[in-house]
């Protein structure tokens, strides 16, 4: 059974109403790294706010575990393309806030099981920092003290506060610098591997998403007005030698610009997918 089952999902927004996402059906099973591509435009992110549950189809529907959510819980954590960080908390303050605002209010807050409880939590924390390659003399440190790569590892460690099955990350780097980001590319294919964490990545870039993932699915509208569908659905073959991904970057740069299908197939190898 499928951790994550996207079946005939359509999404519209506006009046009069405009196509997003058009009949868009996925699988995804526990474990996988998934890379979402495509054209400003085609849906990307609203494909990722569906299945956290921020948002609702128009038509279709998005099962967890067989079951559907109909807003964000703790199985999903969530990292932004800009840093969700508070200028006025230290990394430890903002790695914590989430899980304190759940569980304590003005009524809990000097209660005796608010210290404990609240040591518990600035614990977890604290080993999410570690796990992000931080260390814990930056947990009193302010965000503009830190590089735009510890920015974006204390948001990846604010998500992976409640121990998230799925990782939704949209264009997580895409606002650092290159090296930076071949650093957290990097980095973040070792925490999956670490951990196992389902991960759905969202990217514009094509040698990104073949670098990280086990998987690229690729979203394509099929003419102006149309809202995108699966175009493209592609194992990534590990290792991905050189001549692989230089064939798979056509495949897959030809797919987001709408190629035919029949010029697609000339590229793609007999256990790769394209959706018609």
């Amino acid at each position: 059974m499928p951790l994550i089952d996207i079946d005939a999902v359509s999404v519209a927004y506006g009046q009069p109403s405009r196509p997003v996402l058009t009949d868009v059906s996925l699988q995804i099973h526990e474990g996988e790294f998934v890379c979402v591509l495509g054209q400003t435009g085609c849906g990307k992110s609203t494909l990722l706010r569906l299945v956290l549950g921020a948002e609702r189809p128009l038509a279709g529907r998005i099962a967890i575990d067989a079951q559907e959510h109909d807003r964000p819980d703790r199985t999903r954590g969530y990292v932004p393309q800009k840093y969700s960080l508070f200028p006025d908390r230290t990394v430890l303050d903002n790695i914590s806030f989430g899980c304190e605002l759940v569980e304590f209010n003005l009524a809990t807050r000097f209660s005796p099981r608010f210290y404990r409880r609240r040591r518990e939590i600035r614990a977890v924390a604290l080993d999410c920092l570690r796990r992000t390659g931080l260390s814990e003399s930056d947990a009193g440190k302010y965000p503009d003290q830190l590089s735009g790569g510890m920015q974006q590892r204390v948001a990846i460690a604010q998500a992976l506060m409640t121990r998230p099955r799925i990782l939704l990350m949209d264009e997580a780097f895409s606002a650092l610098d290159p090296a930076t980001r071949a650093d957290m590319q990097g980095w973040i294919r070792e925490l999956w591997r670490e951990t196992g964490t389902t991960i759905l990545f969202v990217t514009h870039n094509t040698h990104e998403a073949l670098s990280l993932g086990t998987r690229v699915i690729v979203l394509a509208k099929d003419a102006p007005g149309h809202g995108s569908r699966v175009r493209l659905d592609l194992p990534v073959p590990s290792p991905c030698r050189d001549e692989d991904s230089s064939r798979l970057v056509r495949c897959l740069e030809g797919a987001s610009r709408n190629q035919r299908p029949d010029s697609i197939a000339s590229e793609v190898s007999p256990v790769e997918t394209i959706v018609n």
